[in-house]
């Protein structure tokens, strides 16, 4: 079953806020196996008046914190539950990141993330983030969800 979300849904789903959430919206998801989501990227983002203000272009780390995000919300439907004051979702590792293309004002990113492996506590992810269907980066990534005092 693939599921949808809007940004109330995303709100409820991951700790990030404004200025630093970078997902839209989730086209589907099928929990334990992959998301699909967008990022509208407008000239209007924080970032681009220092990067760069004579050709904006979208930092690669944020396009990889787009990636992490997406995978923190298909970790969070997998597990069937919602972050919380208690826990705190963690890069645990980056792999392969390649950068194919800028990213610039007006862009749509689609990010498609995979799970492709997970063991006590610990997912693997393989992720990819297009522009009209061109690819734009890519990376393996490794996260875990962590509880804090």
């Amino acid at each position: 079953m693939s599921t949808q979300m809007d940004i109330h849904a995303i709100l409820e789903s991951l700790p990030h806020r404004y200025p630093f959430l970078l997902v839209d919206r989730v086209l589907s998801l099928e929990p334990g196996k992959r998301i699909v989501a967008l990022k509208n990227v407008t000239i209007n983002e924080p970032f681009f008046p220092g990067h760069y203000p004579h050709h904006p272009v979208m930092p690669g780390v944020l396009i990889i914190e787009a990636m992490a995000q997406a995978a923190a919300l298909l970790s969070f439907q997998t597990l069937e539950r919602k972050p919380d004051e208690k826990s705190v979702y963690y890069f645990a590792g980056i792999d392969g990141a390649r950068f194919k293309r800028p990213v610039t004002p007006g862009d749509q990113l689609i990010i498609k993330v995979e799970l492709t492996r997970s063991m006590r506590g610990v997912y693997k992810f393989k992720a990819v983030v297009e522009v009209d269907e061109q690819l734009v980066a890519e990376a393996e990534l490794m996260c875990t969800v962590k509880t804090v005092a």
